[in-house]
């Protein structure tokens, strides 16, 4: 995807939240922190040889029924024995919009900072930013999504991630 189609797809779902989020509240009583939702994901996988340790916190405010925008952070530790230690932290920025009760679109702009050490390779320690821009869509019940998203920025070459595509699980509270 070119630079300037990838802007025009950000500019135009940022047209698509901000007309959302803007729109009247008919309950003017309504305060920051009744809008504000918690959640975020914990990781733990343990395999031959291996430990993957996720944590993930994230908040949201809700401008309104259909438009919520928000932060989370993530640190992440995982170890290969007698190969590689791996820490990658950083955070991200995601917006979420119903246009219907069951339906949530969202667009999360990730940025992690990735500090890998081998232990028996050529290489001592590979050191960079990974950036990725997920636009998903699940189906919605309660404070629960479920779904797929897609990062458009991948690249089989320089990334964290195997694959484009990934499936989620977004719970809120």
């Amino acid at each position: 995807m070119k630079i300037n189609s990838l802007k025009k797809h950000i500019a135009l779902i940022a047209l698509v939240i901000f007309q959302f989020a803007f729109s009247q509240d008919s309950n003017p009583k309504n305060n920051f922190w009744n809008k504000v939702q918690f959640g975020g994901g914990l990781g733990l996988g343990f395999g031959n040889n291996s430990t993957n340790i996720s944590v993930a916190p994230s908040a949201i405010y809700n401008f309104n029924e259909k438009v919520a925008l928000g932060v989370g952070i993530q640190y992440s530790y995982i170890r290969q024995k007698d190969f590689y230690t791996s820490h990658l932290y950083g955070g991200s920025i995601i917006g979420l919009v119903n246009p219907i009760q069951e339906i949530q679109l969202s667009a999360e702009l990730e940025e992690l900072r990735v500090n890998t050490d081998f232990d028996n390779s050529s290489l001592t320690s590979d050191n960079f930013w990974n950036t990725a821009l997920f636009l998903g869509a699940g189906y919605k019940t309660n404070n629960a999504t479920i779904g797929v998203r897609y990062n458009v920025l991948h690249n089989d070459n320089n990334n964290i991630y195997t694959t484009a595509f990934m499936p989620f699980v977004r719970v809120y509270f």
